[in-house]
């Protein structure tokens, strides 16, 4: 017999319904790890989160980083609470961890399951499969800004926010998009940018796209402003397959294409830092939901589907192939939570994701 991976997690639940959804994407993978001679696994849990905030004023342990940099990756929940600011919860912690360990590019895959009412009216909706490849730790959201003249009274306050585009940075995630688009059937990439109002940095970024796209010549492209993009992601569906962007304009498409195919609580996603010296991070799109919180009426596909983007960047990608295999049966047999139209429990929707992982297991 083979020799075992093993894999060590660093587990971060975070707020509201993450603890739940973070339950049922190790229960995923422990099975596969005890169904499989390729892995083993442990977790490291990590109490962060807006509670601990509240608790000791910061998101996370001062030496967080130093603490979870060696796992394998990084397992993550949500994050948000109502008496916590977002900004607060959203740069004390997840933005902490992606700019942290330069975690630089966000992969975002966008499906219509079958069995899920999406809200897109489109003739072959079974067909419509894309990827978001998002710029992740600059772009707009470097942090770069201040506020000042306060001073001078009642609204004199001035803000100014910055984005910072690199050359550097906006090489490395467009190729990656490209090195992306080479691995599926129709080899396409779509930039996407807001170039003609912001004539520097997304300049910069259009330049380096087209500089880059010559090193693959066998890869079709198209360029769209985000406006345009966004009207192309309802009405022309069937042209998308890869499509790159800055930090803002992917977040904001991704949650766009992951509504139309019927849900955010479908959407995976991962954190991906290359070169070896920091885990990368996987979670799903959705946020804490701390009104359905404890209910156990959660969407876990999306944490789930994170979970198989874990498993393949770690090397198993059969067994990232059979979870994403089993969430497709399983929403085809009309097994669903309540957001997209369903009325099984977050345990009843992973019991059946792990029953079809059973019942094809030894085909692998």
């Amino acid at each position: 017999m083979e020799n075992k991976q093993h894999f060590k997690l660093a587990v971060i639940p975070g707020d509201g319904i993450g603890e739940e959804v973070i339950q049922e994407g190790l229960r995923v993978v422990d099975h596969l790890s005890k169904t499989s001679n390729k892995f083993t696994f442990e977790s490291d849990y990590f109490p962060w989160g807006c509670e601990y905030y509240l608790e000791h004023g910061k998101m996370m342990d001062e030496d967080g980083l130093e603490r979870i940099k060696n796992h394998d990756a990084i397992y993550f929940g949500a994050v948000g609470y109502p008496t916590v600011p977002d900004h607060i919860s959203l740069w004390g912690l997840r933005l902490a961890i992606c700019q942290g360990f330069d975690q630089w590019a966000n992969i975002r895959p966008v499906e219509f399951l079958p069995g899920v009412e999406g809200k897109l009216n489109h003739p072959h909706k079974e067909k419509l499969n894309w990827v978001l490849v998002r710029e992740n730790t600059e772009g707009e959201y470097s942090g770069i800004g201040g506020r000042n003249f306060a001073g001078r009274g009642p609204g004199k306050e001035v803000a100014v926010q910055s984005s910072v585009f690199t050359e550097e940075g906006c090489e490395r995630v467009i190729r990656h998009a490209f090195d992306l688009a080479m691995k599926r059937d129709r080899k396409k990439v779509t930039s996407v940018t807001k170039s003609n109002a912001q004539q520097y940095g997304m300049v910069l970024w259009d330049e380096v796209f087209k500089r880059v796209s010559r090193d693959y010549p066998e890869v079709e492209t198209d360029q769209w402003l985000v406006d345009a993009m966004a009207a192309r992601f309802v009405l022309h569906p069937e042209e998308l397959e890869v499509v790159v962007a800055s930090n803002l304009h992917a977040d904001i498409l991704s949650d766009l294409g992951s509504a139309l195919a019927g849900s955010l609580g479908i959407a995976p996603s991962a954190n991906i830092h290359l070169d070896g010296r920091f885990p990368s991070m996987f979670e799903s799109v959705h946020g804490s939901a701390p009104d359905i919180a404890g209910q156990g009426i959660a969407n876990p596909i999306g944490t789930i589907g994170s979970a198989a983007l874990m498993l393949e960047h770690l090397g198993l990608k059969q067994e990232a192939d059979l979870i994403n295999e089993a969430i497709r049966a399983t929403t085809k047999d009309g097994i669903l939570t309540a957001d997209i139209g369903g009325t099984s429990s977050t345990r009843e929707v992973t019991d059946a994701i792990i029953s079809h992982i059973s019942s094809k297991y030894a085909n692998v």
